[in-house]
This record gives C-alpha cells, sequence and structure tokens, in this order.
C-alpha cells in the first residue's frame, strides 16, 4: 500500500545571519504575527494562519531558503516511494535526533522538505 503524504504545519525559513535581525522583526513588528514557542538560540517561531513559520539563522548561507515539512502515515514505505522517484535523500543538511521518525529530501527544484511521521513535528 503506498503511504499517504500530507502537507505538515511548519515552514522554516532558514536566513543568513546578516539578515536574521531585520527579518525577525519583519514578522514580529511590521507583520505582528503572534509568537510560537520561544527563542531557542537562532530560531524564532511565529503563528503564519494555520502553519508555524520558523525563521533560523544559519551563518554559512548567502541567501535565505524556505524549508517545508510533508506528514507521513508510514516515513519507511515513503522513503521507498520517493526513492523510487529519483528523490534526492539530504540526511547530512541539518541532523535531526536519534529518536526522530523522519529524514530531509530535496524536491527536484531543490526545495528541500522534512519528512515525518504524522505526530511527530516540531511544535
Amino acid at each position: 500500500m503506498a503511504p499517504k503524504f500530507e502537507g505538515g504545519k511548519n515552514i522554516a525559513m532558514k536566513v543568513p545571519a546578516h539578515q536574521y535581525d531585520r527579518t525577525v522583526a519583519f514578522y514580529r513588528d511590521v507583520l505582528g504575527l503572534d509568537p510560537v514557542g520561544g527563542p531557542t538560540g537562532d530560531a524564532v517561531g511565529f503563528r503564519f494562519g494555520a502553519n508555524n513559520l520558523w525563521i533560523d539563522k544559519v551563518a554559512a548561507m548567502s541567501q535565505a531558503e524556505l524549508w517545508l515539512e510533508v506528514v507521513t502515515d508510514d516515513t519507511e514505505a515513503a522513503a521507498k516511494t520517493l526513492q523510487e522517484a529519483g528523490i534526492a535523500r539530504c540526511d547530512d543538511i541539518e541532523r535531526l535526533g536519534d529518536d526522530f521518525d523522519g529524514y530531509w529530501i530535496s524536491s527536484p527544484a531543490s526545495i528541500i522538505h522534512l519528512v515525518d511521521a504524522r505526530g511527530e513535528s516540531w511544535a
């Protein structure tokens, strides 16, 4: 049986260090979005409609990227389906906890996606 995929509630914006403070201020002060969770080092979250928008400071980046979450009912079957479709797995891009049931992939357009088990998602 094929795994079921759905969009997750989390969007991560990876922002270069030199753009981080102004980007956070835009979402917090200009748009007035409600915070979700609390600042965790170099990351802050905001409610973004039905989603959570996480803004992460990444020192080694030159431009911002958006990363999306996809949830599935079966991460192992999903990995097989994605591999058969030629989708690149990117586990080294950012460490997930050893107990986390998920992994990173790159779409054909080079958009990073976190594929995780329904209920595993952050916040």
